[in-house]
């Protein structure tokens, strides 16, 4: 029973809330302290709101669609879905999830990081009643959610967000967001158009082919807007003249990106976290860009162009 709890308020999703930590990275705030805080200990409890924020969205998400998940070869097998936990229950834990997200948020972290919980939960609720049923919208919604994370990151420890960071961001789970709709039509099966419509409507008009197009366009202008921000010159000194040279880690921002969708085209992946957290290359690359982007962002490297 407890297991199925914990299945619940999906814990392996957390890993998306890292995206509240760039701005204690890009940022160069790891010495600084906001209201007698340290930034570290803000993006942490930064952290653990969203991860409250988010699991309360994922049940409510549940809870509306734990019919539809019925009709699905793995989501049937959820705790709401499968009738081993009361949705009674559930909407317990949800209302408990948000309180304390919110006394976190309003208690301990400055004033403007709550607004970010609050438009996360509100466009979660409004994308799991209506959005989702929205073609291409769905997606869009999906990635400003990771923009948030990102803004929450930000106004935890009250650093500047950077533009191109955002848009970086936004592009970059535009991409990841198709790749998750290709991977729910492959789970279902091409072929069983019935079944694509009654799990979610909007997956008919989906077609594979339309997908891959997305999935290249959106690929691409990631990895552009990648560049774009890595040769930004308006903040030319600090970090901000250091982070151009991120630009060395270009090749394994191109692995990441094509090996996804790679793995997306095959089949072998049934999401973005399934991906980050089973396939090894993948995982590779991702600790080498994060090794190589802290060498390059906090030591002398002397880079060319440094």
């Amino acid at each position: 029973m407890m297991r199925d709890y914990i299945r619940l308020i999906r814990p392996a999703q957390w890993i998306k809330n890292f995206f509240v930590f760039p701005a204690l990275a890009f940022g160069n705030a790891f010495g600084k302290r906001v209201h007698g805080h340290s930034a570290i200990k803000l993006s942490l409890l930064a952290f653990v709101a969203f991860c409250m924020v988010s699991s309360a969205g994922y049940i409510v998400n549940d809870i509306l669609d734990r019919n539809r998940d019925r009709l699905h070869p793995m989501k049937k097998n959820r705790p709401l879905a499968s009738g081993a936990v009361s949705v009674e229950f559930a909407v317990v834990l949800m209302l408990s999830l948000i309180v304390l997200a919110m006394a976190l948020s309003i208690g301990i972290l400055p004033s403007p990081f709550w607004m970010t919980v609050v438009a996360y939960f509100v466009l979660t609720v409004a994308y799991s009643l209506v959005l989702k049923h929205k073609m291409i919208l769905d997606v869009i919604v999906i990635a400003i959610l990771f923009v948030l994370r990102a803004l929450g990151g930000a106004a935890a420890i009250q650093v500047e967000a950077s533009p191109w960071l955002l848009i970086c961001t936004f592009m970059l789970c535009l991409f990841l967001g198709f790749g998750k709709r290709r991977c729910e039509i492959a789970a279902i099966g091409e072929e069983d158009v019935n079944a694509i419509r009654e799990h979610r409507s909007t997956l008919v008009r989906y077609t594979p082919h339309l997908l891959t197009n997305m999935l290249s366009t959106s690929g691409a202008m990631a990895i552009m807007t990648f560049l774009l921000y890595t040769l930004d010159t308006n903040h030319p000194s600090g970090i901000e003249a250091r982070k151009q040279q991120l630009i060395y880690t270009l090749p394994l921002v191109v692995y990441g990106i094509y090996r996804y969708a790679m793995l997306i085209e095959s089949g072998k992946a049934t999401g973005p976290s399934d991906l980050i957290i089973k396939d090894p290359p993948f995982l590779v690359a991702i600790a080498l860009w994060g090794v190589l982007a802290a060498l390059i962002l906090f030591t002398p490297l002397g880079l060319p162009g440094q």
